[in-house]
């Protein structure tokens, strides 16, 4: 089986290193103009844009058979999709998403990833389902059927402008 990722991972490291090499030039452009840069100074803007990069790093998410994994810059958490127990959304945003699994493993990743990449929301949802038939999951958690329509609208809406079915139309229709 193939391991799908987010195909967006790579854009969204390359904005973080030039964010905070932007951030890094500037401090540097400013410090120079006032004539107040010194090694220690510099040492300094080097570890705030460092910082700026590791807050900035975007998490790197991937799946393959029966599992999903989120890779950030201190830690790797992985969770079996087929034997998930639960799976929801913190807060009133639904802009994250929870998986437990049933050995006590907990991903926590931004919805945005899987919108983004519809592949690996269909390969996500296909675990998703064998976990609740295999009765680890008791029920098809409300965040996951929204996410699911979500993906499927904004799945539809592309194929419909690719294809110059949406002419004339501004923008997506909004489902609030």
């Amino acid at each position: 089986m193939e391991h799908l990722g987010d195909h967006r991972w790579f854009a969204d490291l390359r904005g973080a290193v030039v964010c905070a090499g932007s951030f890094l030039g500037l401090l540097l452009l400013v410090d120079e103009a006032a004539e107040t840069f010194t090694a220690a100074r510099g040492a300094l803007w080097s570890c705030l844009a460092l910082l700026l990069l590791l807050v900035l790093f975007p998490p790197r998410v991937t799946a393959g058979e029966g599992w999903l994994t989120v890779r950030g810059v201190l830690r790797t958490r992985r969770v079996r999709t087929d034997r998930l127990v639960a799976a929801y959304t913190p807060g009133r945003t639904g802009r994250r998403l929870v998986f437990l699994d049933a050995y006590g493993s907990r991903v926590e990743l931004d919805a945005q990833v899987l919108v983004a990449n519809p592949p690996l929301w269909h390969h996500l949802d296909t675990d998703i389902r064998v976990a609740a038939a295999r009765g680890h999951l008791s029920e098809h958690p409300a965040a996951l059927r929204d996410l699911s329509e979500r993906i499927d609208r904004e799945t539809a809406w592309t194929v419909f402008k690719i294809s110059g079915l949406t002419d004339g139309v501004d923008e997506q229709p909004s489902t609030h």
